[in-house]
């Protein structure tokens, strides 16, 4: 059956030819044939010329997103079985095992599956289905990947802003096998924590900063150590593995925190290795500073603070000022670990908010490491979007 055609404006064409997946509305002057959003729609140029196969969505501003630039590969369940498998095989060349039983298994477009996340927790997966043409066809995926990884279970986290963007309600719940426990055990490097599925951040667990965990530890030895924004104290574990004197885990969830006091039990440290304070960090970071208070190394994690354009210089003031607040906190010598998770914010804007920050406080600094994604999170070239995790660590005096 011939699929519909769409067809795009005069000079819009450029990056489908270079394999970026996203087709704006602007982009588009006119679909000929019956689509229904979620359809698979060939994509051509304003002369005629087939460019690319993706799947529809009108509601969405990005109205087509793309799977494949190969005329003769039709989009059927073989299809989609063979970019899971690449995408595993891919993970397993990475040798994650040996290290930890969590990982980002399936990366959306920088997996050449848009839309679609999959994450292994030990013996389950958790899987977001964000756009509707992956919706449609859910039901296929969650058994191609339950014949290929064999899990105990998998579970959906559907629950992010961008379905509703695509029209869509949020999503949870078990799709196959066995429900997952309330918190699932998991190991990394040799330290372990019990990762909430149903209700932690993301999929659970931030397995982005797996790597970023592990460098920042080495310079984490025989200090105070602040972690703001600490979630459930991954980092403070890291440091205290690593001969850290003492940490302060900062988080506005006293949730967040209980768990983050648990996790200094399951690995083995006195409860009083790390005190659990909850609160806004902006304010706190200004208290401390007030109070004389002092640390060898500050890390920040904070949230995404640019969700659009329209965002960015709010979120570089915030940026700045969590930098400004941390800088003042710093013993001479010290070590600021600092983060951004906003996409819009590239690696230069970032680097140049944590100097304006140095300026204000009057610091020097010196960045001695610059941290990004795990390699379980490609960035794939054609689709630069997808990077939107870097970091920072310096020494500051």
């Amino acid at each position: 059956m011939r699929c519909p055609r769409l067809i795009l404006k005069s000079d819009h064409d450029r990056p489908v030819r270079r394999h970026h997946p996203w087709i704006f509305s602007g982009a588009i002057a006119r679909i000929d044939g019956d689509a229904e959003d979620g359809d698979i729609v060939e994509v051509h140029s304003s002369d005629g010329e087939w460019l690319a196969r993706g799947y529809l969505n009108r509601r969405s501003q990005i109205v087509v997103r793309l799977l494949s630039w190969n005329r003769d590969e039709t989009i059927d369940e073989s299809f989609w079985a063979r970019r899971i498998e690449r995408a595993l095989a891919a993970r397993t060349r990475l040798h994650l095992d040996q290290v930890t039983n969590a990982y980002r298994l399936i990366y959306a477009e920088s997996d050449w599956l848009p839309g679609l996340i999959v994450d292994r927790y030990a013996d389950f997966l958790v899987i977001q289905s964000l756009t509707l043409g992956i919706e449609r066809r859910k039901e296929l995926l969650v058994r191609l990947l339950a014949e290929r990884c064999r899990p105990a279970g998998i579970y959906e986290r559907s629950d992010l802003d961008v379905r509703e963007k695509e029209g869509l309600p949020p999503a949870d719940g078990t799709l196959w096998g066995q429900e997952p426990p309330e918190r699932i055990l998991i190991e990394e490097y040799g330290h372990r924590f019990q990762v909430d599925v149903r209700r932690g951040q993301k999929t659970g667990f931030y397995l982005d900063q797996r790597e970023n965990r592990r460098r920042a530890a080495a310079y984490l030895k025989h200090g105070r150590v602040l972690n703001a924004f600490a979630y459930t104290g991954a980092f403070a574990i890291y440091a205290l593995a690593n001969g850290a004197e003492h940490v302060v885990n900062l988080d506005t969830s006293a949730e967040a925190l209980a768990e983050a006091a648990a996790h200094l039990a399951l690995n083995g440290f006195p409860a009083d290795r790390a005190e659990q304070i909850g609160g806004d960090a902006f304010r706190l970071l200004r208290h401390f500073r007030a109070g004389g208070r002092r640390f060898d190394a500050v890390i920040l994690d904070p949230p995404k603070f640019a969700y659009a354009h329209a965002h960015l210089e709010r979120a570089a003031r915030g940026y700045k000022d969590i930098n400004l607040q941390a800088l003042h906190l710093i013993e001479p010598g010290g070590v600021l670990i600092t983060f951004s998770c906003s996409g819009l914010v590239s690696i230069d804007l970032f680097q140049k908010i944590v100097f304006a920050a140095a300026e204000d406080a009057g610091r020097e600094v010196q960045i001695l490491e610059r941290l990004g994604h795990p390699p379980d999170h490609p960035v794939r070239l054609s689709f630069p979007e997808g990077e939107y995790l870097k970091g920072l660590i310096c020494r500051v005096w």
